[in-house]
């Protein structure tokens, strides 16, 4: 993908590596602020292990998984399962930002660094999940075999930017999952756990929301036609694991995402921050892409408002419903 670039004259154009090469200074500088920012965890210090119990197997004393064996709700469940199994294709999300934005300079220190610090996160939600009881083990494996072997493909990775414009969301989106799960668990260690993921999701989404911001300044018309892109054609990474429909369904009757959030919670600051509606100079393809990007956003809220009031309404004959 190309498009003539008035910065580099009409002849020339950007091209992904270009764009790579163009950038790769301020990537050298973010992963400097990254690394200063970012603190060391420790996985293992966030599960509650003297809570563990042998399953059956190998183990004579060993019991059978129960629901009631968890403290977490079932909405908690619901979503502790879909973020883990999110965070399981970690394998191909590494193969897609390292074959798109290489192994070598600050882009392949980047891209190391995120993948070691992302591991972290699988390590911890599976064995809080297993340690606590909080799903069923077999179920979960089940699914992480059936999730995994389907393989990962982004819907981004014809294009170097439409990636970094699609992270720069999807981090944010993975921050507010996590953390509104905590919220909901009703089990402390697991919000305690959660917050801590959710912390590393937000420095993510600051690297790479900085780098589109970057990306705005050098080539705003081809950034602006790859925000207008990711965002009209969202999904989050998990959408193709066994029973997602369903399971995103009850996440957003349970306020844990839902498309409210989703405008409010994910798309909103980074445009907001990016100052992404407001940017002028752009030329026609540019100021297309922000007209459509503003409409979209508008129909989005509307969307969203439908939904509140769907969502209220079903809280009210609830609450009707338990008090009769």
């Amino acid at each position: 993908m190309t498009i003539t670039s008035p910065q580099l004259g009409g002849s020339e154009a950007w091209t992904d590596a270009r764009l790579l090469y163009a950038l790769e200074e301020v990537v050298e500088k973010e992963l400097n602020r990254h690394l200063k920012v970012a603190k060391d965890w420790m996985p293992h210090e966030y599960v509650p292990f003297t809570d563990g119990r042998n399953f059956p197997g190998f183990f004579e004393d060993g019991q059978a998984w129960e629901p009631e064996q968890s403290k977490v709700t079932n909405i908690g469940k619901i979503a502790l399962v879909v973020n883990l199994l999110t965070e399981d294709n970690l394998p191909s999300y590494h193969h897609e930002i390292a074959s798109l934005f290489g192994r070598d300079g600050a882009w392949g220190t980047w891209v190391h660094r995120w993948t070691a610090e992302e591991g972290r996160h699988g390590i911890v939600m599976r064995d809080y999940l297993l340690t606590s009881r909080a799903v069923d083990p077999d179920q979960l494996e089940q699914f992480r075999m059936a999730h995994m072997a389907e393989g990962f493909e982004s819907d981004n990775r014809h294009s170097m930017l439409h990636s970094v414009a699609y992270v720069a969301f999807q981090e944010l989106a993975t921050r507010v999952s996590h953390r509104n799960t905590g919220h909901q668990s009703g089990d402390p260690v697991c919000d305690r756990m959660l917050a801590r993921i959710a912390t590393d999701e937000n420095l993510h989404m600051v690297f790479y929301r900085n780098l589109l911001g970057a990306a705005f300044e050098i080539a705003p018309d081809l950034t602006m036609q790859a925000v207008r892109d990711v965002v009209v054609d969202f999904r989050m990474p998990g959408h193709g694991m066994p029973g997602f429909e369903r399971a995103a369904a009850q996440m957003a009757i349970g306020e844990i995402y839902n498309m409210r959030i989703h405008h409010d919670d994910v798309l909103q600051p980074v445009l907001r921050f990016l100052k992404v509606l407001d940017i002028d100079g752009l030329g026609p393809e540019g100021l297309k892409a922000q007209e459509e990007l503003g409409l979209y956003m508008g129909g989005l809220d509307s969307e969203a408002s439908k939904f509140d009031e769907k969502l209220a309404a079903r809280k009210a004959r609830m609450a009707a419903r338990a008090a009769g």
